[in-house]
């Protein structure tokens, strides 16, 4: 199976569905699959999912021919099924603007921020599937059409370097920590 995570608002769904379409995989929505499965609770304007139960059902419906997508990947998917992962990041900068538009309560934003700039993401889908089969690629400032080449390379294993990624010392570096981690 192939992965596609990220945090919110880095482009999985769009890529994913090119890529499905491309190379011919089921997609799997991971978040489709936890609404439709009633496993999903608001809490507090956001949704929390019981994963445990989620990973049983996952687990259930993967396949050797199938790509998964969302950003609950590292926590669903037993790593014995996993042939790669690609975490897709998008800059926190960029971000902020997407979640604007989403109209994200300002906890939530801040969340998903926080997160993308510590690469909580990229860290927890190493830890659970390893180095060596997960990649991230980093979306800012690419077309979906080179993202989607970039992902289908990596699926092809004609593409071994990931993209470096460090928005911690960017922020760091733009003295913003303050903005995106308040508290």
């Amino acid at each position: 199976m192939k992965i596609i995570t990220g945090n919110p608002g880095t482009g999985k769904h769009t890529i994913a569905k090119s890529i499905s379409k491309k190379l011919d995989l089921e997609m799997i929505d991971i978040n489709k699959i936890a609404i439709e499965q009633k496993l999903v609770k608001k809490n507090d304007g956001v949704l929390d999912v019981d994963v445990n139960k989620l990973k049983k059902i996952i687990d259930k419906e993967a396949s050797k021919n199938s790509i998964l997508v969302g950003h609950l990947a590292p926590y669903v998917i037993s790593a014995k099924n996993v042939e790669v992962a690609v975490v897709l990041r998008k800059s926190p900068y960029r971000l902020q603007s997407t979640y604007k538009k989403r109209k994200y309560s300002s906890k939530k934003s801040l969340e998903n921020l926080g997160s993308e700039i510590l690469g909580i993401t990229y860290y927890d889908t190493i830890r659970e599937f390893g180095q060596k089969k997960t990649f991230q690629i980093d979306t800012s400032s690419r077309t979906i059409s080179d993202t989607v080449k970039k992902v289908e390379s990596i699926f092809r294993k004609t593409r071994t370097k990931d993209d470096k990624v460090d928005w911690l010392q960017m922020v760091l570096k733009k003295g913003d920590m303050q903005k995106f981690f308040p508290y």
